[in-house]
This record gives C-alpha cells, sequence and structure tokens, in this order.
C-alpha cells in the first residue's frame, strides 16, 4: 500500500484552514509522557494533549521494548475520549523531532484509521509562521464512535528485522552515532546487516519533510524501492513512525519494527553489530 504526500502531511497553511473552516477536525499534541513531563507550553488552538506513553503506547517490556503496541480495546477506549469518530479528520503534531507525533500517526493508521496526518514541521512550524497558539490544550470531548481494527499499518517482529537485514533493506532511523555505538557497551550498536539512515535525514534545513522527488530518490537509493521487502527500526519505534511517514509520503512502502532496539536486545542472545558497517 502507498500514499501520496497529501494524504500522509499536511502544511501549517491548510491546518490553519481546516481548523477555521472544518469543526469535526480532531488535533491531537503529542508527547512523549505527560505523567512524568506534564506539557508546559503553548499549543495549536483546540488541540488535544496526549501521552504517547499512556494512550498511544502499551506498558514497556523486555519483550516488546519501550513503547510496545497498545492493546486494542485500551487504545478504541482512549480515542474515542478524544471525539474520534469513523470519519473524523485528525491531525497529529509534536513540539519535538517528530518522532512522537510520527508514531501516533502510524498507530492511528494501524488501528484501521486512515483519514489522520502529520503536521509538517509540528509547531516549530507553526509558530514560525507566525499563527496563533492557545495557552492551555482543549479538553478531551468523549463521545467518540471509532472502532479500532488493528492491521491497517504492517509490523514485523525481531526474527522478520533480522531476515529483512539479510535479505532486503532494514533502515536504521536512529542515526549516525546510535548506529555505530560504542565499543565499550556490549548493548549498542545495530542490527546486523542494517542500514544507517537517520529520520532527520529526511528533513530539510526548515524542519520540514524533504520535497516528493528528494525523499523518492533518498530511500530508493537507501533500498526501499518495492523490489524487495523493506523495514524501519530505532530505539522504541517511535523515530521509525516518523521516517515511515517520510517514506509513504514518496509514494513508497515499508514495514515497523514496533520493539526496534529496546526490544532487540531485550534477548542477550540476539546478534549486535557496531561501527559503519553493516555487518
Amino acid at each position: 500500500m502507498t500514499d501520496t504526500r497529501s494524504s500522509v502531511l499536511i502544511t501549517v497553511d491548510e491546518l490553519a484552514d481546516r481548523i477555521a473552516g472544518e469543526p469535526g477536525l480532531v488535533l491531537l499534541d503529542i508527547s512523549d509522557d505527560l505523567e512524568t513531563a506534564p506539557l508546559e507550553r503553548p499549543v495549536v488552538p483546540g488541540a488535544i494533549a496526549v501521552s504517547l506513553a499512556s494512550d498511544i503506547s502499551g506498558p514497556a517490556s523486555k519483550e516488546g521494548g519501550r513503547r510496545p503496541l497498545p492493546d486494542p480495546g485500551a487504545l478504541q477506549k482512549t480515542l474515542q475520549g478524544f471525539g474520534i469518530d469513523a470519519d473524523s479528520s485528525v491531525v497529529v503534531y509534536d513540539n519535538a523531532s517528530g518522532a512522537q507525533a510520527g508514531r501516533a500517526w502510524w498507530t492511528l493508521r494501524w488501528a484501521g484509521h486512515e483519514n489522520v496526518r502529520l503536521l509538517d514541521g509540528g509547531l516549530a512550524a507553526w509558530t514560525a509562521a507566525g499563527l496563533n497558539t492557545a495557552p492551555d490544550p482543549a479538553h478531551a470531548p468523549g463521545g467518540g464512535s471509532i472502532v479500532v481494527t488493528p492491521g491497517g499499518m504492517p509490523v514485523i517482529d525481531a526474527d522478520d528485522a533480522a531476515d529483512i537485514a539479510r535479505n532486503g533493506a532494514l533502515l536504521d532511523a536512529r542515526g549516525k552515532a546510535a548506529y555505530e555505538g560504542d565499543p565499550g557497551k556490549t548493548a549498542t550498536g545495530h542490527i546486523p546487516g542494517a542500514i544507517c539512515a537517520g529520520a532527520k535525514d529526511a528533513l530539510g534545513p526548515d524542519g520540514v519533510f524533504k520535497s516528493t522527488e528528494d525523499l523518492r530518490v533518498m530511500f530508493e537509493n537507501l533500498g526501499v524501492d518495492g523490489s524487495q521487502p523493506a523495514g524501519v527500526y530505532c530505539g522504541s519505534g517511535n523515530a521509525a513512525a516518523f521516517e515511515l511517514a517520510g517514506i509513504y509520503a514518496a509514494g513508497l512502502a515499508a514495514q515497523l519494527y514496533v520493539g526496534s532496539w529496546s526490544a532487540w536486545t531485550g534477548d542477550p542472545d540476539r546478534p549486535v553489530a557496531q561501527g559503519p558497517d553493516r555487518g
């Protein structure tokens, strides 16, 4: 399954128009963990504050990693609490690297809700455009009727990731330092055979995604070209989901290793490669 840029991303100008003319729009402001770091910053007007840790992910575990998939029933209850219906238009954003919003975008798609888009550039792009913010998030209205149907986005496990690293293109979205690891620490480095492809490489200097053509060329050169299996992982599945947004925006497709490095290293018998070579 592939997507065009407009079905994955929304610009700040487009969002401003939608807020003014679409009363049913659901806007979600994503933070990593509101329980340990409460929201203390402005938001896009009308946005509901969402905790990636407790609202969008399941409990951390050695097998599932730091941010595993949520229980479908629990996720459905949460999304209904946000007022999301089957036909709701949803926009997600964050005030960080985009990884948290990317994971929320991917999770809603995985849950079967296709009408969700990622704000290109996040809150930084919104404020840079001189658009208004609100001092506090909106109250979650409840009353949504969305039914979560898992399977809307493809998922791989550790064995799948290892196979794709050997026989396809497994992208490591963390960046060069994490990919190469620390020779003095055994649980650092990358999955053998993985390709270093930091999620930030998909962004321009203004913090928004590169042009569709540039994204397509970049990812095809990394092996995500439809000719072989392709997957993406990172530390806990967030930056990888954000990178997947860029892949889908370019009209390509790949699979997410949700547990990512935090799950891979949960099993000490799994191999680890270090240094710049794929291993």
